[in-house]
């Protein structure tokens, strides 16, 4: 298992930025894949990003491409997703996860993810 912990949300205004922070620690981090989900009220969870064990691949959900971009630090044990040009509805809680399996591809289901922090909250307003 892995601990997750997710930093940096907080209220920003629409077309502002913001970036949210994940460490992670009780695996060896570089070894898995790591993913961005968010969940507004009302609605279910939704796949936002992930991005492969190395680094190198990364893939977005239409809702955030080209305005999200996820990076990792595999010396900090953390990963790193910058959002810019927000909008009213990206606002939603952000959880970061851990992939189940080692050196795996870029998942974007749920199921795929063993391990998940306690979530922080983004808000954008008008």
């Amino acid at each position: 298992q892995v601990q997750l912990v997710e930093s940096g949300g907080g209220l920003v205004q629409a077309g502002g930025s913001l970036r949210l922070s994940c460490a992670a620690s009780g695996r060896t981090f570089s070894q898995y894949a790591m993913g961005w989900f968010r969940q507004a009220p009302g609605k279910e969870r939704e796949f936002v990003t992930v991005i492969n064990w190395s680094g190198s691949i990364t893939a977005y959900g239409d809702s955030v491409k080209g305005r999200f971009t996820i990076s990792r630090d595999n010396a900090k044990n953390t990963v790193y997703l910058q959002m810019s040009s927000l909008k009213l509805e990206d606002t939603a809680v952000y959880y970061c996860a851990a992939a189940r399996t080692y050196y795996g591809g870029v998942y974007q289901k749920e199921a795929d993810f063993g391990s998940w922090g306690q979530g922080t909250q983004v808000t954008v307003s008008s």
